[in-house]
């Protein structure tokens, strides 16, 4: 098989793993696709933790559609966005299932991140006399993966901030009204981030001010994001919205007022002590925890001050900002508190990486230099 056609099948593996962008926490998106004789015969992708791995879903595919399925598997080369696993988890090992199967090549975009897996599972497949191939269109892989991947490699998880903006770059108006700045467009495209995320985190002011549900309203079928409050002070009303609803709600805090944790409690929360930094929760400390959690993605829908916090700290991998196409005056709020930057020398700069239209808005998406 040619490089380019290695290229093409793989780039419809991806396709297939990112159907599992909404379901497959904590798991990584993966997909397979199964070729023979330049001809697809099987694919499938990992719907969500505890069933079927991409490699177990498109043989099984196979099996159900093909009445000479075993003559067709032999021989056959298999495209994996991720290293197939090779230790016995909730689901058996996909190596012995490929190498059952009579695969004879194997093509991975990349390395698996988990120690468990790393490299054990490509020497298992080379072990058992398959051709293995690694690296195709490894870049797009790690994108698909890159919040499996952090918190595997550095145990924290990848963090996105969403923040909408005028053209004047203001959050909301003097009072802190803010709703809408943006449009139905952009507010849908939100959702869209929302339903991709393991976890989204915001401030207690925050839901003071909004009381919001912090929950991705898309069309079918989602795992619902952990909703991360950060609560230095225990100030969260027991009778807030998303204690009531279905998932997890956490409650990180400095607080010891464990009558008050109780309550929270009682009510539907999770409530957790984190050390203090400077009389405010230690940001790392949270990343820490949040990765002990087995959250991959973290998105930040906070304030200014939250906000200026991770910018501070360097704790935010990815900003996406929506910036709409108003005035709100220069009475409005910010995007972020920095009270440390007092001269151009000690500006923050970002790098963009993407600009597109969503509705009358511009999405503009930035790392960190």
């Amino acid at each position: 098989m040619t490089a380019s056609r290695d290229a093409f099948y793989m780039a419809r593996a991806l396709q297939l793993a990112r159907k599992g962008s909404y379901t497959t926490d904590p798991n990584p998106r993966v997909g397979c696709v199964l070729v023979r004789d330049d001809v697809v015969i099987g694919e499938g992708f990992h719907v969500q933790a505890g069933l079927g791995h991409a490699e177990v879903v498109a043989l099984n595919s196979v099996k159900n559609s093909q009445a000479e399925s075993v003559d067709l598997l032999l021989g056959a080369t298999a495209y994996v966005t991720l290293e197939p696993c090779s230790h016995q988890g909730r689901t058996p090992p996909c190596c012995d299932a490929l190498i059952n199967a009579g695969i004879s090549r194997v093509v991975v975009a990349m390395q698996d991140p988990n120690p468990l897996v790393s490299g054990r599972g490509l020497a298992k497949l080379k072990a058992a006399g398959i051709q293995v191939c690694c690296g195709v269109l490894q870049d797009d892989a790690l994108v698909l993966n890159r919040g499996f991947i952090k918190r595997m490699t550095e145990h924290r998880p990848f963090v996105r901030s969403k923040l909408a903006m005028s053209l004047d770059g203001r959050t909301a108006m003097a009072s802190g009204e803010s709703k809408w700045i943006t449009s139905a467009e952009a507010r849908a495209d939100v959702q869209r981030l929302r339903a991709e995320s393991s976890a989204i985190l915001t401030g207690i002011n925050t839901v003071l001010a909004d009381d919001p549900a912090l929950n991705a309203r898309v069309e079918g079928k989602v795992l619902q994001p952990i909703r991360v409050v950060l609560d230095t002070q225990l100030k969260m009303p027991a009778t807030a919205k998303m204690g009531q609803l279905p998932g997890r709600s956490l409650i990180l805090t400095c607080a010891e007022d464990q009558a008050k944790q109780n309550i929270l409690q009682a009510s539907g929360f999770e409530v957790y002590q984190l050390p203090e930094k400077n009389g405010r929760l230690d940001l790392s400390a949270v990343m820490n925890f949040l990765g002990q959690q087995q959250i991959n993605e973290v998105l930040v829908e906070a304030g200014s001050v939250l906000n200026g916090g991770l910018l501070a700290e360097g704790l935010v991998d990815e900003y996406v900002i929506y910036m709409a196409a108003c005035l709100l005056g220069d009475q409005g709020r910010g995007l972020f508190t920095l009270p440390g930057l007092q001269q151009m020398a000690d500006k923050k700069q970002l790098i963009l990486r993407d600009v597109r239209q969503v509705g009358q808005d511009l999405k503009l998406t930035y790392t960190p230099l």
